[in-house]
């Protein structure tokens, strides 16, 4: 029987939070639980993989500029062995910080300070990719060339390999594959991605497209996404090379 908070929410995602700052952990704890989910905390980066490999969160809230072991080393020992969706907290507003984060493998980005309920937001955002649709709303599996991914069960392959994606980068592959020959402007492919009106610049979506570009080579394959200049991107062939 699900645990509920005295409100009679029922905790239905577990979040893991990491910063090294007691107030923002508390801010985030009290947002987050008010939401109806269960919320672990860790200090630094060494406690965040600690806790990680104990409780298996749903998401990571993660903060980049802790001393010793960031955000970022923290992310990168995480990614190689789990795609578990990972939010990063950030007190600079640097553009080349947001990039990298996402080019590691992070699947959003908010900066201090923040609005509590923006957050829980964007975590029901990245949350809502991951769960399976109601009954009789369950799409296909959706494939062009060598590429498939699964919506229900949230899993995407190519020529049999399973693609280790991050929520965004499977929601915008989905975008891609149901209309497999449209041309996408960066602006819906932002909508399609966030679904919430959330300011996203052009380099962030460009960095998630790199991102999917180089998993797709890692399998041998050079055309999952090509760019039509002046207006956008199109899904490609989806084919191994020659």
């Amino acid at each position: 029987m699900a645990r509920t908070l005295h409100s009679e929410i029922p905790l239905t995602h577990r979040i893991l939070v990491v910063d090294d700052d007691p107030h923002i952990r508390e801010v985030i704890r009290v947002a987050l639980r008010k939401a109806g989910m269960s919320v672990t905390e860790a200090r630094d980066g060494k406690d965040a993989l600690a806790r990680f490999a104990g409780e298996r969160p749903d998401l990571i809230v993660l903060d980049i500029g802790m001393p010793e072991f960031d955000g970022l080393d923290v992310c990168r020992e995480i990614r190689k062995s789990s795609d578990v969706p990972i939010l990063f907290l950030s007190a600079r507003d640097e553009e080349i910080d947001r990039i990298l984060g996402l080019e590691i493998g992070g699947d959003d980005y908010v900066t201090k300070p923040f609005s509590p309920r923006e957050l829980v937001a964007r975590i029901n955002v990245i949350l809502r990719r991951l769960a399976p649709r109601a009954a009789g709303t369950i799409p296909k599996v959706l494939s062009r060339g060598q590429l498939s991914i699964d919506p229900e069960q949230h899993v995407a392959s190519f020529a049999g390999t399973a693609l280790h994606l991050t929520a965004i980068e499977f929601g915008i592959l989905r975008t891609f594959l149901t209309r497999p020959v449209a041309v996408f402007k960066r602006e819906q492919i932002m909508s399609a991605a966030y679904q919430l009106n959330i300011q996203v610049s052009d380099r962030t979506i460009d960095s998630h497209i790199r991102n999917i570009r180089a998993k797709l080579a890692a399998a041998n394959c050079d055309n999952v996404i090509e760019t039509v200049h002046g207006v956008g991107f199109k899904l490609g062939r989806c084919e191994k090379q020659a």
